[in-house]
């Protein structure tokens, strides 16, 4: 019960930052597409389906994801995926908004630090929403014990098929036994 409501109250706090990032996004895609000049191309170029996108295209696709996710997540409709999708999307945010190592010291550079490990741990509390099978069990866990039923349930056919053979067997010599004695019986009575 205390889990249930933890959920029903970290998720869409966990979503607001990219719904809000999202919507400033797909409406000012342009600051957000001059970080990341450097790096959507390397990113696009790894990914067939984006490699026909500009830059500010690359953002705006990313400011989507995390609005549709970021809703998704937040209503409770499919929280793994939807979260997966979030920490697919924080990665190349992260990685072209927050590269405090190439900035001089000072202010700005410990601001973008703070944002990147900022963005690191969301990163973490998604990894962990993704694999939050809300006290059922995974994907992994139901395939392996259906197949650990499918493989019980064969050879408890094959046990009633041997037993099956067994009984006819036995029941096959005992007609066998029983027609050869009434051939006898039938044989010393026309004598």
């Amino acid at each position: 019960m205390v889990m249930m409501l933890l959920r029903r109250l970290a998720r869409p706090l966990l979503a607001s930052v990219f719904v809000t990032s999202g919507v400033d996004t797909l409406r000012n895609p342009e600051p957000r597409a001059d970080l990341a000049k450097d790096v959507a191309p390397k990113i696009a170029e790894k990914v067939p389906a984006l490699a026909d996108l500009d830059t500010t295209d690359l953002v705006r696709l990313n400011g989507a994801v995390q609005v549709v996710a970021g809703s998704l997540l937040a209503i409770n409709r499919v929280p793994r995926l939807a979260s997966l999708a979030l920490a697919a999307s924080i990665v190349p945010t992260t990685a072209a908004g927050h590269r405090f190592w190439e900035m001089e010291e000072g202010a700005s550079r410990k601001q973008q630090q703070i944002h990147f490990y900022k963005n690191l741990s969301i990163l973490g509390g998604l990894l962990v929403a993704a694999a939050d099978t809300e006290g059922r069990p995974g994907v992994g866990w139901r395939t392996e014990h259906a197949a650990k039923h499918a493989g019980a349930a064969v050879e408890r056919g094959r046990r009633r098929a041997r037993r099956a053979a067994r009984t006819a067997g036995r029941e096959a010599k005992a007609t066998a036994k029983a027609a050869r004695r009434e051939a006898k019986l039938a044989a010393k009575s026309l004598a």
